[in-house]
This record gives structure tokens, C-alpha cells and sequence, in this order.
């Protein structure tokens, strides 16, 4: 087992990423808290995963509210008497119809709200308590960190946020013995893509912008989490690590 009851909190844990990165950490021995604003699909992910025969609890949490991340952390350590995994993975993105000039304010408030906001406050509640023993801080950054798309400004200037709270937090609390890092994916399979699925010629572009012109998969994401969750990853530190396929490395 690459965990030994290692005590794990994912947030969005409710479907794609998140659930795949939940049922591989629990399936490599971790006790894993499945965390998410939409409890009947986050306890379905639980069961789902509980149902694997593995350990599970789910947990409601509105990653935009400090107290709700802090009660989370708190339900972790309540329960299991430790916190050593936190990946800050809940997250939304755009549908790309409004450019930044007549993009509502408040589109733009909401996104940096739960892409940014969530993940400083997670990264917070989890190095509170993990201060004492050490642990591992995982953060769902973007491929749009680094590259530039129409009509996205909200969800890049989040992601490349969560880079740079990475780098920082690193640092910060290295001392402490823990570890910050975070996965960029690419175009990943999941609902969060829908509104570009039904049509053909947008979704095809969307393949195309990988090298071997396909999307990735939770599960293939989820695979790169638990690396960099585990012991086999113990030098690596403040560095966001591209799931992309290869998107930000060539010129389509």
C-alpha cells in the first residue's frame, strides 16, 4: 500500500477529478474524506467508493466560506485524530460566452471566489493543522495557468493564482515539514466541459489542442495526485505539474 491510513480530505470530491483522485487515494490505503457543496452527489461518490470496499466519509463543504473549510479540517481530525492529505481540488470554469468587457462583475467575483478564495483557504485550515506532524497540500491548478484562451480571463487569473499560492505556501511551510504542490490538467473529461460537448466542431477543437488529439481522463490526473500525495514524491515541492497531454508545449 502507498498510504498507511494516511488521512486524506478532497474537496469536490462529489464526481470527476475529484472522486477518481478519492477512490485511488483510498484504494492505495488512505481514509479519505469526500468533500462538497452538493451533499446527494457527494455522498454518492462515497458510497461509490465505500461500496469498493474501501474507508470513506463524506463531509458537506462550501469551499468559499473559511468556516466551512475550517469545520471540514476540523471533522478530519474529530474523526481520525489527524489531518496528513488536503488536495484543494474543488473548482469551476467558464463557459467562454462573455468577453471581459461585458462579462458581469459578479461571474467574476464567483469564479475567483471558488477557484482561488477555496484553495487559499484550504491550503490555511490544512497547514493549521498539520503543523505539528508534517504533511502533504495537493491544489487543482490549470494548463490555463499558463496559456491564454478567449473569453476566460476570470478562470486564468484563478488558476495562475493557485500556481502562485503553491510557490509561496511552499515556502512558507517548509518548515513545518509540509509539502505543497499542485496539478495543472488539461482538457479532462469531465462536467465541466458539457457546455461545449453537443457541438461537434467546438469539442473536436478542444481534442485537438493535445498532442494525441484526445482528452485526458480523471483517473489519469488522479494517478499524478496520489504521486505527489505519497512518500515517492518527498523532494518535490512548490511546483505545479502539467496533466496536459503535451497542450502548452506546442503550437497549434
Amino acid at each position: 500500500m502507498r498510504f498507511n491510513g494516511e488521512v486524506a480530505v478532497v474537496t469536490g470530491g462529489a464526481g470527476g477529478i475529484g472522486h477518481a483522485s478519492a477512490k485511488l487515494l483510498a484504494s492505495q490505503g488512505a481514509r479519505v474524506i469526500v468533500a462538497d457543496i452538493n451533499p446527494e452527489a457527494g455522498e454518492a461518490s462515497a458510497e461509490d467508493i465505500r461500496q469498493a470496499g474501501f474507508e470513506v466519509r463524506f463531509h458537506e463543504v462550501d469551499v468559499t466560506d473559511y468556516d466551512s473549510v475550517e469545520k471540514l479540517v476540523q471533522f478530519a481530525t474529530d474523526t481520525y485524530g489527524q489531518l496528513d492529505i488536503m488536495f484543494n481540488n474543488a473548482g469551476i470554469f467558464s463557459d467562454g460566452s462573455k468577453n471581459l468587457m461585458d462579462m458581469p462583475i459578479e461571474q467574476y467575483k464567483r469564479m475567483i471566489s471558488i477557484n482561488q478564495d477555496g484553495v487559499f483557504y484550504g491550503i490555511r485550515a490544512a497547514a493549521k493543522a498539520m503543523k505539528e506532524r508534517g504533511g502533504v497540500i495537493v491544489n487543482t491548478a490549470s494548463i490555463y495557468a499558463y496559456i491564454a484562451d478567449k473569453n476566460q480571463l476570470p478562470y486564468h487569473a484563478s488558476k495562475a493564482a493557485v500556481v502562485g499560492m503553491t510557490k509561496a505556501a511552499a515556502l512558507e511551510l517548509a518548515r513545518y515539514n509540509i509539502r505543497v504542490v499542485a496539478v495543472a490538467p488539461g482538457m479532462i473529461d469531465t462536467g465541466l466541459i458539457d457546455p461545449w460537448r453537443a457541438d461537434e466542431k467546438v469539442f473536436n477543437t478542444i481534442q485537438k489542442a493535445h498532442m494525441r488529439r484526445k482528452l485526458g481522463t480523471p483517473e489519469q490526473v488522479a494517478q499524478v495526485v496520489a504521486f505527489l500525495a505519497s512518500d515517492e514524491a518527498s523532494f518535490i515541492n512548490g511546483h505545479a505539474y502539467l496533466v496536459d497531454d503535451g497542450a502548452a508545449a506546442f503550437k497549434r
